[in-house]
């Protein structure tokens, strides 16, 4: 059954009853041995599906990001674990392969929540991190016509939203970061210029789950190196590369309206330069966008 044509309250309904029968299970579910975690319109869904391809590898159940670990926390972990496969079916790829099934799931506001990284490096103290980055600037503008066309951005202008983001953002760091119950709608919707910042937030992570579980991949290149990119994640995650790879699709597009004015695009770029200066350490190189 293809769940993207199901109608929407039928797959209310399966997906309730999916989520009811899995926390009974929860003690006997898998947890994710990887967590593709950001960044937002970087083409996580792209690599979602490719990574899903692998044979070794078994997909969250129903969707591809729960979003636990930012907004969804307080619901706890037996929760959680309901949206994973039963370690049965892993087992069973274990023995036909030999070598362990992993699974996974995807939530680019992970890389971005303030608590998010602390409490991944708590409950699953083992699971490694896949960061995607992209030009910051056709990040930011992305994000933007991708926030007007779902509805939740009703300043259609991008340099417009620009200028609100720092009212919009005023503390609300702060806020999520004291209080785990806090949630914002600005700071998960609206963040267009501080979500490119790329450096400071997997620092963050880094400082929680440690460096060496971090693999940070340029969008750029996946698309233009699909085949190479997924070896080398392939490598990272322990996961053997002898199977046929999957089909390598960009998904998630959107096309763009018009082109960004020309002296936005000087400012943005200008903005990231340290910001992109710092993310060439974690890289080993200097991101493609400033070659």
């Amino acid at each position: 059954m293809d769940v993207r044509k199901v109608p929407a309250p039928v797959k209310r309904v399966v997906h309730l009853g999916s989520r009811s029968y899995g926390r009974l299970t929860a003690p006997s579910r898998m947890t994710p041995a990887f967590l593709i975690c950001g960044g937002q319109r970087c083409g996580t869904t792209s690599l979602y599906r490719a990574l899903a391809g692998h044979p070794m590898i078994l997909k969250a159940v129903l969707h591809k990001g729960v979003h636990y670990f930012d907004v969804s926390y307080d619901r706890g972990m037996p929760w959680y674990k309901a949206h994973f496969p039963l370690q049965r079916h892993a087992d069973r790829l274990t023995e036909r392969y030999g070598s362990p099934a992993q699974t996974f799931e995807s939530a680019p506001y992970y890389m971005y929540h303030p608590q998010a990284a602390a409490r991944i490096a708590r409950d699953l103290p083992q699971t490694k991190l896949i960061a995607l980055v992209r030009d910051p600037v056709e990040r930011a503008y992305s994000q933007h016509h991708h926030e007007v066309a779902r509805g939740f951005e009703t300043e259609r202008d991008f340099g417009a939203a620009l200028a609100l983001e720092p009212a919009r953002l005023h503390r609300q760091e702060d806020r999520l970061a004291e209080d785990p119950r806090y949630y914002s709608f600005a700071h998960q919707h609206h963040a267009y210029r501080a979500r490119g910042e790329y450096a400071r937030y997997l620092s963050v992570m880094a400082q929680h789950v440690g460096r060496e579980r971090i693999h940070v991949v340029e969008s750029e290149r996946f698309f233009a190196q699909p085949a190479d990119v997924y070896d080398e994640i392939c490598d990272f995650l322990g996961l053997p590369t002898y199977f046929e790879r999957p089909a390598f699709e960009q998904h998630n597009a959107r096309p763009r309206q018009s082109d960004m004015d020309p002296a936005l695009r000087r400012e943005l770029t200008a903005h990231y330069q340290r910001h992109d200066d710092a993310l060439a350490s974690w890289l080993g190189h200097t991101p493609v966008w400033r070659r």
